[in-house]
């Protein structure tokens, strides 16, 4: 007696199809995981009011960047993980050399380097000195002599009889400073985290329809 046995359909075959339906599906779900991610955190940053700007700097990055894999990851960063970075932790800020932290106030202006600019650069400017001016309640002051112009901004004054000039604040010097806790990136990173399973699952079914 003779038998034979044959597999229709080809098990090493679907085995095949499998792997490649599942490599899809991690893939695909991957990728949507970290866009929505990234989505979601330039939403709380535009949100917060910090701008279209810094939202933008958040991307992201599928893995493998060509083809499918079981083992497919998403990365999303940020391009200014240092600012991003404060507004999600709302940290204590001190001055590095541990002397006064110089805010300015719209009286100063703003750097030609962008960001705030400095009582340095100030002075370098506007040609004027700045007076520092205790105060026993409240934060100290960085004073000049002159005028302000029509943005309100600290100007030498070239009247020679001294018509307009003021004692104008410049800068608030303070020894630290708290920056707000205005993100929760965590919160978002985690939704993500625990959507994945489910959209495996989903696009492995959408895979086979």
């Amino acid at each position: 007696m003779k038998l034979k046995l044959n597999i229709d359909p080809d098990i090493a075959a679907m085995m095949t199809a499998e792997v490649a339906a599942g490599e899809r599906a991690v893939t695909a779900a991957m990728r949507e995981a970290g866009t929505g991610l990234k989505t979601a955190w330039r939403g709380q940053i535009t949100g917060a009011g910090l701008g279209r700007k810094l939202a933008n700097s958040i991307r992201s990055q599928t893995y493998p960047k060509v083809g499918q894999s079981l083992s497919a990851a998403a990365l999303v960063w940020s391009k200014a993980p240092v600012i991003v970075g404060a507004h999600n932790t709302g940290p204590l800020i001190r001055s590095k050399n541990g002397f006064w932290l110089a805010i300015p106030l719209p009286a100063a202006g703003k750097s030609l380097r962008g960001g705030r600019i400095t009582p340095g650069e100030w002075e370098r400017r506007r040609g004027l000195r700045l007076r520092f001016v205790y105060r026993r309640t409240g934060p100290s002051l960085l004073v000049a002599e002159g005028r302000l112009n029509t943005k309100g901004q600290a100007m030498v004054s070239r009247s020679k009889t001294g018509r307009g000039k003021v004692t104008a604040p410049i800068f608030l010097l303070v020894p630290q400073v708290k920056l707000p806790k205005r993100l929760d990136l965590e919160r978002d990173a985690m939704r993500a985290h625990e959507a994945v399973p489910g959209l495996i699952v989903a696009k492995w079914v959408e895979g086979r329809l």
